[in-house]
């Protein structure tokens, strides 16, 4: 299993515990939620149901009843409410010799149809059953995160506080998509991985598509833009899966593809023409626990000065990239390779995916344990997309540049640097110092001007861990 340490030993801990354990999973679609439950539990998973989108209590309650015979349970009552299916779940613990009966409930979000009670039914069976054992390990999961967070971990009700180990499965970083693309056999170098880091993120149920002996250009063209491409409804259904009205937020996800360093929330109200309202608060809340977007504090600005920003790859590829395609070319990606749409998006993509990878960045400028507040900058006459606002006095401007070969500096892009740099000084009236650092592919090529940069992050440090 690639990367998911750290969550495969809580699961671990979980099983070993001399009580019951009640441990919700979340992450967007396609993360692998399900496949770490199987892969850590295995054989020894007791029962195990998947919720059914879609379908209502009556057909909920068929599937429940269809897994506990899965199970072994051969004789299921009928089943007419969720209460009635929780007694012949504990009819099968009952039964069983296992150390630890481990319980897994996929896809929960979708077992709670209107008016069913199925939150009243599964809080009566943790609070009234389980929580009175040692010998119950209750697993649930679910791509609708902010269900997940409403109804599980922030419940006000009879499951509050209830839960006793939480993960968030986020996605890969390069250096573990790196590791499974070595798994897949796909030989790529790593300006390809990357480039592909920034059109699929770090999901890894998208990598599994791409190819071993086709290149990258042709890879994407055939998940994304060929007649029959696996992925070419996916971002619909992805919105579709998180929530019930998936529009308002589909608008403030393009809103903000448009803007690296992000927007406030006036601005999003006024370019999505939504009311700022609690609504708005929702839509923004949501949109952060899914992880398609961060929230932060502009350096200088002061309490509730908050912009939101994307940072999903996969949904700006989309609003960036796919919707160009108004002639359903085929091939669309590899014709469009060199061209303007293609640079656009790869510097806007290459800002988020180094957004992602702070971590490295720090860690490779040895700053790994120093406290830092990645944010941006917005001035008069001057725009910085990501500040490191550290704790040892020091602001590190980055400037990140995505090329095949090394960045070339210039005359006229050092004096663009130089000023910038003085004006954030000036506005800011920061005391700290500032130290330019370039973040790039393969690092600056050899010019007179490269000295103005007192860092260089390349690819190789955002690929250590």
């Amino acid at each position: 299993m690639i990367g998911r340490i750290a969550e495969a030993r809580s699961l671990l801990r979980a099983k070993d515990s001399p009580q019951s354990e009640f441990v919700a999973i979340y992450g967007r679609r396609r993360i692998g939620k399900t496949f770490l439950v199987r892969q850590v539990y295995g054989d020894s998973l007791l029962f195990s149901h998947t919720g059914v989108e879609n379908v209502n209590l009556h057909g909920q309650l068929r599937a429940f009843a269809s897994s506990l015979r899965d199970a072994g349970n051969s004789e299921v009552p009928r089943l007419t409410s969720w209460f009635d299916a929780f007694d012949a779940l504990k009819g099968l613990v009952r039964k069983s010799s296992a150390g630890k009966k481990i319980l897994f409930l996929d896809e929960l979000p979708w077992m709670d149809t209107p008016k069913s009670e199925f939150i009243p039914a599964l809080e009566f069976f943790w609070n009234g059953w389980c929580s009175a054992r040692s010998d119950v390990l209750l697993v649930v999961c679910g791509s609708a995160t902010s269900w997940i967070l409403n109804k599980i971990l922030r419940s006000r009700g009879g499951l509050h506080n209830r839960v006793t180990e939480q993960i968030w499965l986020r996605p890969f970083t390069l250096a573990e998509c790196e590791a499974y693309a070595e798994e897949l056999n796909l030989r790529m170098s790593r300006f390809e991985l990357a480039e592909a880091y920034m059109v699929l993120g770090g999901v890894p149920y998208y990598w599994s598509f791409l190819k071993p002996g086709l290149s990258l250009s042709q890879n994407i063209d055939s998940l994304l833009f060929a007649p029959d491409a696996k992925l070419r409804l996916e971002f619909g259904q992805l919105y579709a899966s998180l929530f019930k009205r998936p529009e308002p937020y589909l608008q403030v996800v393009s809103a903000l593809s448009a803007k690296v360093s992000g927007l406030s929330r006036d601005e999003i109200a006024q370019a999505c023409h939504l009311p700022d309202s609690g609504k708005l608060s929702t839509y923004l809340e949501e949109l952060e626990q899914c992880g398609f977007v961060r929230r932060y504090q502009p350096l200088g600005v002061r309490r509730k000065g908050y912009l939101t920003q994307l940072v999903d790859n996969f949904t700006l590829f989309h609003d960036r990239y796919l919707r160009e395609n108004v002639r359903h070319d085929p091939n669309f990606w590899t014709n469009s390779l060199n061209t303007p749409l293609h640079r656009t998006w790869a510097g806007l993509a290459f800002e988020r995916l180094c957004l992602l990878h702070v971590d490295e960045i720090k860690r490779a400028l040895g700053i790994s344990g120093v406290q830092c507040n990645a944010c941006c900058w917005r001035g008069e006459g001057a725009q910085i997309d990501l500040l490191l606002d550290r704790a040892d006095r020091v602001v590190n401007i980055c400037e990140m540049k995505f090329c095949e070969g090394y960045y070339m500096l210039d005359k006229e892009e050092d004096l663009r640097l130089r000023t910038r740099r003085e004006i954030f000084l000036k506005a800011t009236g920061c005391r700290k110092s500032a130290h330019l650092t370039l973040v790039t592919t393969n690092g600056p090529g050899s010019t007179k001007y490269q000295s103005v940069f007192q860092s260089v992050i390349t690819l190789d440090d955002l690929f250590r861990t």
